[in-house]
């Protein structure tokens, strides 16, 4: 029963993070800026790094 519910724990945390990378994204195409492009990628890094803790912490 664990093992299920950290895959649903880690599925909703990919979920979230995909959301908010998707939006953030395309704003930042919307406005084709490149402090944005910059910014962007920095949110990319930290989407990873938050879902990489995650991951870690169900291990």
């Amino acid at each position: 029963m664990a093992r299920n519910t950290m895959n649903v724990v880690k599925g909703i945390g990919a979920g979230v993070a995909a959301g908010m990378l998707f939006g953030l994204v395309s704003s930042v195409m919307m406005k084709n800026n490149h402090k944005s492009k910059r910014k962007a990628s920095k949110a990319i890094n930290t989407a990873q790094d938050i879902l990489d803790g995650i991951q870690e912490m169900f291990k």
